[in-house]
């Protein structure tokens, strides 16, 4: 039900990016009396789950999730209509159109999900405010939860400070800011201390399927007993909190696995609060230093609800909402193309992370939550907006690329070149499809 839930959730987000898109790219076709033959949500191929025709236009809903698309009379597109192309150019036809006119049509699509994803932004900080975690609220530092960063130096209560010099104001900040690699300030019982980041450090945590490494460090909570536990009878209970091991205090989890080690084969007292109130339990430890309980791994938002860190509320008017909502969209698509150099420098290894759809559909909830999901579809609208201005041959910057070069040589490319340009970009696309889906596969993702 939960993957169920995620699919829908990913074929909403999308077919509204997409008619969206492709109705900026119509909007302007038919501002510049431009015919407008064909308008779908997702592709076509052999057949149509649904089409109807109205004025000059079919209107229809293809069986392929993987896009859309406006076929716009006289331009060579995905449909490769050369036969179209041989006749004179045509009034209502795109080709017979001036260079800026054909630059705004093609920019349309870009356009539209610029601004979608500003005002979603925008709605959503009015409507839910915003919430995030200080990272100065984070007083005992993180729990480090993956071997890896610990191999590159970092400690369990390590507070960071900055990454490159630059000061890290909140705990969502943290990964994005550290997939670049640099120098990471932190301090650690009282003292400063830096440590280097390898500059494969993105590479290595997709080798290591770990992108939550540093996590804000939890109290210690039983989830479950298990039956086959040493201790299923000890008469620990999910939602017990352990408050001390053998007098010793415990107040995060991280704490509690030396602590344990200590008494490996032997029997401890364990101070335990529930409901308030708290009880002593006797728990015997396993030669491999392992109480056998399953602990209960806190999301943020419990975090915040349980009191355990101080979270930072804001509320947005309408009036303040507007430019709140563009400097997140400015932010967001900022960090994102940071993160796409990443990918072009093979060195970084940052490439091994790339994900198809079954990456898009992991970042939903498992349950459905609006304010989720349209974060989520306006952060994939500004992905969509960056992605399609790329100046690849079958994408819209391609398109721009060879009417920026018609605008100052002053004529238009040959049309045979363009007709190659095309079809190397669509394989490119392809391939580049092909391979992050695969990827997905490969990952598991879900």
């Amino acid at each position: 039900m939960d993957v169920v839930i995620k699919i829908l959730q990913l074929l909403l987000s999308l077919s509204i990016l997409i008619i969206l898109h492709e109705g900026g790219h119509f909007l302007f076709a038919r501002l510049f009396k431009t015919r407008v033959e064909k308008f779908y949500l997702f592709f076509d191929p052999w057949f149509s789950l649904f089409k109807i025709k109205k004025g000059q236009t079919e209107y229809g809903i293809g069986w392929l999730p993987l896009g859309g698309y406006v076929k716009i009379s006289g331009m060579i597109d995905e449909s490769m209509d050369k036969e179209a192309m041989k006749s004179p150019p045509k009034p209502y036809e795109f080709r017979a159109k001036p260079a800026w006119q054909r630059l705004l049509i093609m920019l349309g699509g870009v356009t539209v999900n610029l601004i979608l994803g500003f005002l979603i932004y925008s709605a959503v900080l009015f409507t839910w405010g915003e919430k995030y975690l200080p990272n100065e609220n984070i007083k005992d530092g993180l729990w480090v939860t993956d071997s890896l960063m610990m191999d590159m130096g970092m400690e369990n209560g390590d507070k960071v400070l900055t990454v490159d010099n630059e000061p890290v104001k909140k705990y969502s900040d943290i990964m994005p800011e550290l997939l670049n690699g640099g120098t990471v300030t932190v301090e650690r019982e009282g003292k400063i201390k830096e440590i280097n980041l390898p500059e494969n450090f993105a590479g290595q945590l997709v080798e290591n399927e770990s992108m939550m490494v540093l996590y804000p460090r939890i109290p210690f909570f039983i989830q479950a007993v298990p039956d086959s536990s040493v201790n299923s009878n000890s008469g620990l209970k999910p939602k017990d909190k352990v408050l001390a091991i053998n007098g010793e205090e415990i107040k995060y989890y991280d704490q509690a696995a030396n602590h344990l080690k200590q008494y490996s084969g032997d029997s401890i007292n364990l101070l335990i609060e529930r409901e308030d109130s708290t009880h002593n339990v006797g728990v015997y430890i396993t030669d491999n230093g392992q109480m056998e309980v399953q602990a209960a791994i806190l999301p943020p938002d419990d975090l915040y609800k349980l009191g355990v860190y101080e979270y930072r509320v804001k509320s947005y008017g309408p009036f303040e909402a507007i430019p709140a909502g563009f400097n997140k969209a400015w932010s967001t698509l900022s960090s994102y193309v940071q993160q796409f150099k990443l990918i072009l420098q093979p060195k970084t290894g940052a490439y091994k992370g790339l994900g198809g759809f079954g990456t898009i559909m992991s970042l939903f909830p498992a349950s459905w939550n609006w304010q989720a999901f349209w974060e989520l579809t306006a952060f994939l609208s500004l992905i969509l907006a960056f992605m399609n201005i790329l100046p690849i041959p079958a994408l819209d910057g391609g398109h721009v690329m060879f009417l920026l070069y018609e605008i100052v040589a002053g004529r238009k490319p040959n049309e045979k070149f363009m007709e190659y340009a095309q079809l190397i970009g669509m394989a490119l696309l392809l391939t580049l499809l092909l391979y992050a889906n695969g990827m997905d596969v490969l990952r598991g993702c879900t």
